[in-house]
């Protein structure tokens, strides 16, 4: 065996010799160890560590299983005298949504276009842009709507600020992405004939990616819809102070009406999401 193929032996094949197979011609050759065991044992111990750390207990699920089923059950039987309550936090989230999504989508474009490597060269500036992003996606938005209530007050202005940063950040991380693997060469050769870069990449390279950028505002729609609905523990409006309330005073059946409620208000906007996605392409 050569220099450079000992190198290339991976360090389990040298714990694990492979085994010597004599073929039918008398011709011998090696067959790499399995790694299966070797891997199914290392997540056996993974497994078992975590169970300790997070004291999972099986005889306490077994005895709490009838509980849930009990919530379960008043959750499926909603109180539907309690739908008017509903229809205006029902409204606010939508709104909180809808404004937060629009104005997320509407700034996160030109951010994309500058953390695009393909458009900027500056390798300090794409790392700044790209760090910024990076941070906005990595707090929750739980987290960002306590912190805009705690600065701007509670209510459905604190939610929709908080919707809107958190689409800029995951709006602009999937754009500048999907403009990175875009054809170039119109954008040069408008560029080369002394048009300005950014007439120049509206005209040749936003067609290109215009089904793909109002595809990602749908998805992240779809998603602020849902985070939303929970904005209300942190004091930032919408269905989430009526979860928080029904849970607190424990009316399941209260509870049901204002998650079927939420399920209706998805399954509206997946169907709407799927019909316009399927007119873009």
């Amino acid at each position: 065996m050569s220099e450079a193929e000992v190198r290339k032996v991976s360090l389990f094949d040298r714990i694990f010799k492979p085994e010597h197979i004599v073929l039918e011609n008398g011709h011998t050759v090696d067959r790499p160890r399995s790694r299966g065991p070797l891997i199914a044992a290392v997540t056996l111990v993974v497994v078992i560590i975590c169970i300790q750390i997070t004291d999972f207990n099986l005889a306490t699920l077994h005895d709490r299983l009838y509980q849930m089923g009990v919530i379960l059950s008043q959750i499926f039987r909603p109180n539907f005298s309690y739908a008017s309550s509903v229809w205006q936090p029902l409204i606010d989230t939508i709104q909180m949504s809808l404004l937060g999504s629009f104005l997320g989508c509407l700034i996160a474009l030109p951010i994309a276009i500058i953390a695009s490597s393909n458009i900027i060269h500056n390798r300090v500036i794409l790392g700044i842009v790209r760090l910024v992003l990076a941070v906005i996606r990595s707090v929750p938005t739980l987290v960002i709507a306590n912190i805009c209530a705690l600065t701007f007050g509670l209510g459905t202005f604190a939610g929709f600020l908080a919707i809107t940063i958190f689409t800029i950040g995951v709006v602009a991380k999937m754009l500048y992405e999907s403009i990175e693997t875009i054809d170039m060469k119109p954008y040069e050769a408008l560029v080369s004939f002394g048009a300005a870069p950014l007439a120049s990449f509206w005209s040749a390279c936003m067609p290109q990616i215009l089904p793909t950028y109002l595809s990602h505002c749908l998805y992240c729609f779809e998603m602020n819809v849902r985070a939303a609905s929970i904005l209300g523990y942190v004091g930032a409006g919408g269905l989430g102070i009526l979860i928080s309330e029904r849970v607190g005073w424990r009316d399941y059946r209260g509870l049901g009406m204002v998650l079927l409620a939420l399920f209706i208000l998805v399954v509206a906007i997946d169907f709407f999401s799927d019909w316009l996605r399927e007119k873009l392409s």
